[in-house]
């Protein structure tokens, strides 16, 4: 759901640069191709290891010819590309994944190891390279953690073209060459054939949330949106908890990390291999769900489900911590994670921090005159309503799941989930009457209350998409966020 400071240079612009001021020469290191190389991620809250899989070759290179070195500095990993010969730094990216988060969970304290399928896109290098994957120590600083020398030219190298007759692709939105573009990517999960049209219409549907939404509205022209479509042998997706499980391409379900709302996949593989159909730089697994659900994982992927009545914000919100690393910053939900965010440690993700030096706060150029730093707002009233309504959601989930899993009649079922979306929209709009009505709406200071902290924690402003759901944009420092990130990929 989630990613060190984005220093800056007028406004965010740094990322843009390559540390040194040089550009990696893509046509001395790599040739227009794209490399996949696959692993596998295991372990538990002690101990860890990254083992090689399989690695790929497909025609194009999708992502950008100079912006190749990652300077954002954000995510709990990275991949680190390196000529074997020269030792050039030559590629690099931040990432989180199911792994980091599976692995400050309670089963994960318990010593229960796990395996997780992850995959490195990188542009096909012209010689032999090393691969690195660098992870975050407990002050934040990266550490190697593991290394692989990759032979380009080795014949193991799996070169079949991608071909599936069954795989559906769609051009929404198109405004140039993906080399120059940011490439969106709808997946479709849990449409039968016989949902084919509903997935078409959905593209087009979300398609328009994104032209909609700040600052992607105002960047179209640096975007492209394509939607691949697998089709399911059965529509919808696993309720764990409702013991109701679907035949699905992706296998998506519900109840990740033992979280009733959060929707991920494991299968990794079967992602890739779907989304292989069309150049992408950021992956948004689309739903085919009716129950309120979603997650991101930076760099890696999103999900959203598409019939719910928050739909349009699961897409944003989700959207944001995949693409742009944004940090969630609620705090009153539960979670199943132990110390995302260890005390006395700044976050990585441009909009939360410790506040450790309030005179060098990560986003001081943009706050308020006359706004203090940190910034007192309505807090405790606030906190006191929403715990309320948490533990009143969760007694209202436990029984809808609880119906469903007893087969009770269809319109029981029905009112239950009609009667918790009647609940969650009042307290949505509560919030929302709550927090206009204080003096500090619409100003950018360091409120308390952020990354599932209700103290330590601060966020930019009152209210923003990645703080309370409904219809309403990213706040003034995530938009610039997100606005840094479209510009990587464009050339």
């Amino acid at each position: 759901m989630k990613n060190i400071t984005i220093l800056l240079v007028g406004l965010f612009m740094l990322p843009l640069l390559v540390k040194g001021g040089e550009m990696t020469d893509f046509d001395k290191y790599f040739v227009d191709k794209t490399m996949r190389v696959d692993y596998h991620h295991i372990g538990d809250a002690t101990h860890e290891l990254i083992t090689l899989d399989q690695i790929y070759q497909y025609d194009k290179w999708s992502g950008s010819k100079t912006h190749l070195i990652d300077n954002f500095n954000n995510g709990k990993y990275y991949v680190k590309i390196y000529d074997l010969e020269s030792g050039s730094l030559i590629f690099s990216k931040g990432f989180d994944s199911y792994y980091g988060e599976y692995e400050i969970s309670g089963p994960a304290f318990d010593g229960i190891q796990k395996v997780y399928h992850e995959s490195a896109i990188i542009p096909y290098p012209k010689n032999k390279i090393r691969m690195t994957i660098e992870k975050r120590n407990n002050v934040k600083d990266l550490e190697e953690k593991f290394s692989f020398e990759i032979d380009p030219s080795d014949i193991m190298i799996v070169r079949e073209p991608v071909l599936d007759d069954e795989v559906i692709v769609i051009k929404s939105h198109y405004s140039g060459d993906p080399q120059t573009k940011a490439d969106f990517l709808f997946l479709g999960e849990g449409y039968a054939k016989k949902d084919i049209e509903k997935f078409k219409a959905d593209v087009e549907r979300f398609t328009n949330v994104f032209l909609n939404s700040e600052p992607y509205a105002s960047m179209k022209d640096k975007i492209n949106i394509w939607g691949v479509l697998k089709p399911s042998a059965e529509t919808g997706i696993d309720e764990p908890r409702a013991n109701i499980y679907k035949n699905t391409a992706m296998n998506v379900t519900f109840n990740a990390m033992g979280s009733e709302r959060y929707v991920l996949t494991e299968d990794n593989k079967a992602m890739r291999d779907i989304a292989a159909h069309v150049p992408y730089d950021a992956i948004c697994i689309m739903v085919n769900h009716n129950r309120y659900g979603g997650g991101g994982i930076y760099n890696s992927f999103c999900t959203f489900t598409t019939d719910n009545q928050f739909h349009e914000y699961l897409l944003v919100h989700e959207f944001g911590h995949s693409f742009s690393g944004l940090a969630d910053e609620y705090y009153t939900s539960s979670t199943a994670y132990n110390d995302f965010y260890p005390r006395g440690v700044e976050p990585v993700e441009p909009n939360i921090t410790a506040l450790l030096d309030p005179n060098n706060l990560k986003w001081k150029e943009m706050v308020d005159e006359g706004i203090e730093i940190p910034t007192l707002w309505e807090k405790a009233d606030f906190d006191k309503t929403d715990m309320a309504w948490q533990k009143r959601r969760a007694e209202m989930n436990d029984y809808t799941a609880k119906v469903k899993r007893e087969n009770a009649p269809a319109e029981v079922i029905k009112k239950a989930e009609d009667d918790y979306a009647a609940a969650d929209k009042k307290r949505s709009d509560e919030v929302d009457a709550y927090l206009q009505a204080s003096k500090y709406w619409g100003k950018v200071g360091a409120y308390e209350g952020a990354g599932y902290s209700s103290e330590g924690l601060y966020r930019p402003m009152l209210d923003c998409i990645m703080f309370s759901k409904g219809a309403k944009p990213y706040c003034k420092v995530c938009q610039e966020a997100v606005k840094a990130k479209i510009l990587h990929y464009v050339d």
